[in-house]
């Protein structure tokens, strides 16, 4: 039987991607990384998923961002990343930066979900399993838990960082105040927050609100305490592509899956809305999605855009919105009308 060729990665992958400094670290990030949220898991063959991280790499894609419960099932996702990085990536994993999360339900019983320091330890120890390596690079604490103290789940990230078991800190999902504070207990204990990992997108802009019960928005926090922040759904789980510019529901669309996207999301304001910024998208000779990027990078304060991928085609796609010149201030001033918060819930 024939061997299987090397996998040599692309010798021009740093010509043309961008990379970010995250916040006030060392970090330079991709200002695209691959999120594995979905297509990663094992409802998606293999040599599909080793197809993309492959191209990814290629394209000078160095983040793979993970979760502990990302797939279906639970925890494939990251066994799957493992099985592509120990047949391809692995000569490379020092040019990788790979991150994974704890915070929402993993296994049964009162030690798979939350924040508590068993949990958030015990769940980092699988994950490296899983992956198959002694590391990662980044450990988010994947929500606030009101149930325990914040000094705990800190604590918790501190021993991650300081057993070696994750070079960085980071959270998601976290308010500004909640913010605030996870930043100052982490620096009591000598460890820095590398990163915080909320949701942005056109329809989506708490990022930039000052919401009840807070003095400040998140952007704001992260740009005055130097903490670097990648955005999720940056593309408002499709909402935000040519996918249902038609009024249709596509059968192996997300809105079809209803979990994270129901069909009442296209209502007709999002689809005069999305009609409206894709006319705008084609006068830049962008797609929708790309549109979408551009828009997410334009404020200095992020660091990076998570995009998912279910094909090498639509990685490529998004990555071509790095190629693209930076929105003007008329042009940003066109999308305000139609970039409105709440479109699609």
């Amino acid at each position: 039987m024939p061997t299987e060729p090397v996998f040599r990665a692309a010798d021009e992958r740093y010509d043309t991607m961008t990379y970010r400094r995250t916040g006030r670290s060392g970090l330079d990030l991709p200002a695209l990384s691959l999120g594995l949220w979905h297509n990663f898991g094992d409802t998606t063959p293999l040599e599909t998923q080793r197809a993309v991280l492959r191209r990814a790499f290629d394209l000078g894609i160095t983040h793979f961002d993970l979760a502990n419960n990302y797939g279906p099932p639970y925890g494939s996702a990251e066994a799957n990343f493992g099985r592509v990085l120990g047949r391809d990536l692995k000569p490379y994993r020092d040019e990788l930066v790979i991150s994974s999360k704890a915070g929402y339900d993993m296994w049964p019983g009162p030690y798979g979900d939350g924040g508590s320091r068993k949990y958030l330890l015990a769940s980092l120890d699988q994950s490296l399993a899983r992956i198959g390596v002694d590391y990662v690079d980044v450990f988010y604490s994947h929500r606030p838990d009101p149930s325990v103290p914040l000094e705990e789940t800190m604590g918790a990230l501190h021993t991650a960082v300081t057993s070696g078991r994750a070079l960085y800190a980071g959270i998601s999902n976290y308010s500004p105040s909640q913010t605030r504070e996870a930043h100052r207990v982490l620096a009591d204990l000598g460890t820095p927050l590398l990163i915080h990992q909320p949701s942005y997108s056109m329809f989506n802009r708490h990022v930039e609100n000052v919401a009840d019960g807070q003095t400040e928005s998140l952007l704001d926090v992260v740009g005055d305490l130097g903490i670097g922040t990648i955005v999720f759904s940056p593309l408002a789980q499709g909402l935000l592509t040519g996918r249902y510019l038609s009024g249709d529901v596509p059968s192996d669309s997300r809105a079809a899956v209803g979990h994270f996207l129901k069909p009442s999301a296209l209502s007709e304001t999002y689809l005069t809305r999305a009609r409206a910024l894709n006319e705008i998208a084609a006068g830049r000779g962008q797609s929708l999605a790309q549109l979408a990027l551009s828009w997410v990078l334009r404020d200095e304060r992020i660091t990076s855009a998570l995009v998912g991928a279910s094909s090498v085609a639509q990685l490529e796609d998004n990555v071509a919105a790095l190629s693209a010149a930076p929105l003007t201030a008329d042009e940003i001033a066109a999308i305000e009308p139609h970039a409105v918060d709440g479109t699609g819930r």
